[in-house]
């Protein structure tokens, strides 16, 4: 990516035609700087956009490599799957610092990652910057709403179409693992280990089975159940852990004595801040507008990804909106008024993958009544777009949910939280059940992303992808829970 213009390829493209998961031959990547200043490699490999039709239309798909930086230790290739959908491997993996690319797998591995299909570098999804700019932002309160929710993922569905090309109706996870497999046989690796978290735990799931034989080692964190086909439990399960995750928070600050509300009955707060929201009566201090419950809720949800580097400072906003003082915090939005065009792969990849059957606002209605019962704090997860925006998507769901069927992988290493708001611990646990051969490692405490989040569980991870040693089955590592404000906020969470 950076430090030279060219590298030379890695095999000869005779060898990639029987290594290539499309049974044809692909071509060595071309590498060259991705960033000038920064060390990192950027290539392009070519897939089709249509797996069914691989001698059809392509579509570049934008590689990343961070080289081991102990080559004479090299254990090969240690491809990492990105979050999102929609996030950015070589921003995260390759550009960005984080613990996976400076830590210990850096020497032994050369880190490879992607912008997968639809997404970054990679014929992102594109959608009139206006249309986004009308997504609607509260659960659907009446029949209306809810019509006109469902009316308004058609009109942006079409529109995301129009400006992306064929390839909109192409991004499921199965086209992205096809797509994975080529990038394997263009590196001329036979075997790769794999790193997933969070939804890159659902493509190295569906790698898994679909290619097992081509797995040396895989680790898979924050998982998603992509065998969930009840609107109303995947809400429920997603509310309870953002429940346990808020409980955890207050309990936190209770024993805590530099937490901004030590001494104070944060629930209590929490309550009364939630009900004025609730009545459209809570300003925000920083800029002067109502704060409404859905905008409460979700500061509280992207506060329990990462205690470490958030809780002091969702604690503070939290007494400084009981007070009405500024905390000095400046929302930002996605898109400006002059761009005409915005990003929106999360709901299109999204959407091609999950089919949720919801027969109407009364029973929209009732799945939040339900998420709600189970939480008295919290109400309702935010995730409940997860299943929103794809009701009226006009893209086929090409990889509905199904239960995992691995056979003949390597054991495989699953890591989940006590609470995770974004991958509930139930989900990860299911995700085990489904696959035999399997290791369960949890993380006592909140939060997305264990290998961000524990020394101990980074620990277990960089054992078993060095030297295939898994932790014993029922290993816990303990919570770690922060003492001291963040000097800086991580950047990235896998």
């Amino acid at each position: 990516m950076f430090r030279r213009l060219f590298v030379s390829a890695l095999v000869p493209v005779v060898a990639m035609s029987v290594l290539a998961g499309a049974g044809e031959a692909s071509a060595a990547p071309a590498w060259s700087p991705c960033q000038e200043g920064k060390p990192g490699e950027c290539a392009t490999v070519q897939v089709p956009v249509d797996w069914n039709n691989p001698s059809g239309e392509k579509v570049g798909v934008a590689i990343g490599r961070l080289k081991a930086t102990e080559p004479e230790h090299r254990i090969g290739v240690l491809f990492v799957a990105p979050g999102g959908p929609g996030g950015s491997g070589i921003d995260l993996f390759v550009l960005g610092d984080n613990k996976l690319t400076t830590g210990e797998l850096r020497k032994r591995f050369d880190i490879v990652t992607w912008d997968q299909r639809g997404v970054g570098r990679s014929n992102e999804v594109r959608c009139s910057a206006e249309i986004l700019s009308r997504r609607p932002g509260d659960y659907p309160a009446n029949e209306q709403q809810y019509r006109n929710l469902v009316a308004y993922n058609a009109e942006l569905g079409a529109d995301c179409r129009k400006h992306t090309g064929p390839l909109f109706d192409h991004l499921d996870t199965t086209n992205v693992v096809r797509d994975l497999d080529a990038v394997r046989g263009a590196l001329g690796e036979e075997k790769i280990s794999l790193f997933g978290s969070s939804y890159g735990s659902q493509v190295a799931q569906q790698y898994a089975e679909s290619f097992p034989a081509r797995l040396r080692a895989v680790t898979i964190g924050s998982n998603l159940d992509h065998s969930i086909t009840s609107p109303g439990h995947y809400l429920a399960t997603a509310t309870a852990d953002l429940e346990a995750s808020f409980n955890a928070f207050a309990d936190w600050c209770a024993r805590t004595a530099n937490c901004p509300l030590h001494g104070q009955d944060v629930r209590a707060r929490w309550d009364a801040l939630h009900a004025k929201a609730e009545a459209g009566t809570l300003t925000d201090p920083d800029n002067g507008q109502a704060l409404s419950a859905e905008g409460l809720r979700g500061e509280l949800l992207g506060a329990m990804f990462t205690p470490s580097s958030r809780w002091y400072a969702f604690a503070t906003r939290l007494r400084s909106l009981a007070a009405g003082t500024k905390t000095g915090a400046a929302a930002t939005s996605g898109t400006t008024a002059a761009e005409e065009l915005g990003a929106n792969s999360y709901q299109a990849i999204w959407c091609e993958d999950w089919k949720w059957r919801v027969d109407g606002y009364r029973e929209l209605r009732a799945l939040r009544e339900q998420a709600a019962a189970l939480a008295p704090h919290t109400k309702l997860s935010p995730f409940w777009n997860d299943v929103a925006t794809c009701l009226g998507w006009p893209a086929e769901v090409t990889n509905p949910q199904h239960r995992l069927s691995i056979s003949n992988a390597p054991k495989i290493l699953i890591m989940t939280s006590a609470a995770d708001v974004a991958a509930p611990h139930a989900w990860n646990v299911a995700v085990s059940q489904q696959i035999s051969n399997s290791v369960l490692l949890t993380y006592d405490g909140v939060g997305h992303g264990q290998y961000t989040l524990s020394s101990c569980a980074r620990a277990h991870v960089d054992r078993y992808l060095t030297d295939l040693v898994t932790p014993a089955p029922g290993t816990h590592c303990a919570a770690e829970y922060p003492t001291a404000p963040p000097m800086t906020a991580q950047r990235s969470l896998i």
